[in-house]
């Protein structure tokens, strides 16, 4: 009496009489406008989408990675107004209007790559490389955060981005000089 199932977003409902009835799952949907590296999108996503699933499925940005999808591992941080933020803890929506960079939107004219992702390849600053499109956005914000004075602050401020290979040395150097050289 009152059991419910639910199968490919259709939901099978019994009556208090017995009788079955279908309907159709109820989905919410809205548009997002946002500029995403720079260039205005509007992108029709789930209400319940994460702004990290509508940056990889609905906008084809694969660059930011899902990896812990609860915040503890920094591998999805993008910029939301130049402030960083781990994309899985946040909801699509709640960024109408913002201006959102990804690893994509990082590079210069030309491709030419930014200061820190040539530092990264100059430092050796990873390994199985999978951390680090959001070791580089953390990366970007803290110099931005004025957080980049002393290899300690970097450390601090970069030590919610984890690096399962260890390359946490070579990422502190990478920063440290791009700051200095700022």
């Amino acid at each position: 009496m009152g059991a419910s199932v639910a199968v490919g977003g259709v939901v099978a409902v019994t009556t208090v009489a017995g009788s079955e009835r279908t309907v159709q799952d109820e989905i919410h949907t809205a548009v997002v406008r946002a500029e995403i590296n720079g260039e205005p999108r509007e992108i029709v996503v789930d209400t319940r989408t994460s702004l990290l699933d509508m940056l990889r499925e609905r906008a084809g940005l694969p660059g930011t990675k899902k990896a812990c999808d609860h915040g503890a591992c920094g591998a999805c941080t993008v910029l939301v107004d130049g402030r960083r933020i781990n994309s899985c803890l946040t909801l699509a929506v709640m960024h109408e209007g913002a201006q959102i960079t990804t690893i994509e939107g990082l590079a210069g004219s030309g491709g030419r790559l930014h200061p820190l992702q040539q530092a990264f390849i100059d430092e050796d600053a990873f390994q199985c490389g999978y951390c680090t499109a959001g070791q580089i956005m953390s990366g970007v914000g803290c110099i931005a955060e004025g957080h980049a004075g002393s290899p300690a602050e970097i450390r601090e401020w970069m030590s919610g981005n984890i690096c399962r290979c260890g390359a946490y040395p070579n990422i502190v150097k990478a920063v440290a000089t791009v700051a200095r050289d700022r």
